[in-house]
C-alpha cells in the first residue's frame, strides 16, 4: 500500500505569488508525532510472573482450539467426503425425480437432513481439538527435572499477543554429573514446544521475532553453537483426525520449520 507521507508532490510548480490560503480546520489537529505517541509500544520479554505465564499458556490453548476450524475446513472440502455426499444426494435425486418414488417435499427434507448430518458429523469429528485445549494445564510447562520452561511473550502495549515456550535440555553426557543447572546446560539444546500469535497479528513478523529470541536464549545458555528445533510433540502436534485429513497441519509444520531455519541462518551470517 502506498503511503501519503512518502508520496512525492507532482503538481506543476509556479513562481506566481498566490494569496495565502484560508485557515484549514485541519491546521488545528495535532502533528503526526503526537498521534504516534498514542500507539502502544511493542515489547518482547521473558515472562517471569506466574500470571503472565498462565496468560501465555491460555494463548497456547486457544491456538489448539483454533485448529478445530482448520480440521473442519479440511473435512468439508476433502474430495473423498465430498464425493460421498454428492453420491448420496444423487441417489436421492434418482429416487425422487427419475423413479418418482418420493415427492418433492420429502426429497427436499431428506436432502437437507443429509447435508445437516454431514456438517454435524464433521463438527463432532473436529471437536477433539477443544478437548485437547482444555487439557492444557500448568504441569505442561514443567519438565521431568522439575524445571519450568522458558516462556517468551510479545506485548502490544499491555496486551499479550504472542507466546513461545522454550525448553532447554541439558547435555545428556553431563547432566547427571553436574548439579548446577547452568553448567549442565552447556552443550545442550533448545526445543520449541509452543509458538503462537493472535490471529490478527500473524504475518507481521511477531512470530519471527520470538523465534529469534528463542535462538538467542538457547545459545546464550547452552553455547554459541547450540541447536534449536521444534519438539516432535509440540503443543499443536495433536491430531484428532486420520492422517489422510492432516495435510494442512503438515504444511503448517513445514512452514514453521522453514521460519526457524531462516532465523538460524540469519544469525549464523551475523556471526561471520
Amino acid at each position: 500500500m502506498s503511503s501519503n507521507v512518502s508520496t512525492p508532490y507532482l503538481e506543476p510548480y509556479t513562481s506566481q505569488t498566490l494569496s495565502p490560503p484560508s485557515p484549514s480546520p485541519l491546521a488545528t489537529n495535532p502533528p503526526l508525532t503526537a498521534l504516534d505517541d498514542d500507539i502502544p509500544p511493542l515489547s518482547l520479554d521473558i515472562l517471569s510472573k506466574h500470571d503472565d505465564k498462565v496468560e501465555a499458556l491460555r494463548h497456547v490453548a486457544d491456538s489448539i482450539a483454533q485448529q478445530r476450524q482448520e480440521a473442519a475446513y479440511s473435512l468439508v472440502l476433502h474430495p473423498l467426503l465430498v464425493a460421498g455426499l454428492v453420491a448420496t444426494l444423487g441417489l436421492l435425486y434418482r429416487h425422487a425425480y427419475i423413479q418418482q418414488r418420493l415427492d418433492l417435499g420429502t426429497a427436499t427434507m431428506m436432502a437437507t437432513g443429509f447435508v445437516m448430518s454431514y456438517l454435524m458429523a464433521i463438527r463432532w469429528a473436529a471437536s477433539g481439538y477443544l478437548r485437547a485445549a482444555e487439557e492444557m494445564k500448568w504441569d505442561w510447562l514443567v519438565g521431568e527435572d522439575g524445571e519450568e520452561d522458558v516462556v517468551i511473550g510479545t506485548r502490544f502495549g499491555k496486551d499479550l499477543i504472542g507466546a513461545l515456550v522454550l525448553r532447554l535440555e541439558p547435555n545428556p553426557t553431563g547432566a547427571g554429573k553436574k548439579k548446577n543447572r547452568s553448567l549442565s546446560l552447556k552443550g545442550g539444546k533448545g526445543v520449541v514446544r509452543a509458538w503462537t500469535t493472535k490471529l490478527k497479528y500473524r504475518g507481521k513478523g511477531v512470530g519471527e521475532d520470538m523465534l529469534r529470541e528463542a535462538v538467542r536464549i538457547t545459545r546464550e545458555r547452552c553455547g554459541r553453537d547450540a541447536e534449536v528445533g521444534f519438539a516432535a510433540e509440540h503443543a499443536n502436534s495433536v491430531r484428532v483426525l486420520p492422517e489422510m485429513f492432516n495435510a494442512p497441519f503438515r504444511r503448517q509444520e513445514m512452514k514453521a520449520a522453514r521460519a526457524l531455519e531462516a532465523v538460524v541462518g540469519e544469525l549464523e551470517k551475523r556471526k561471520r
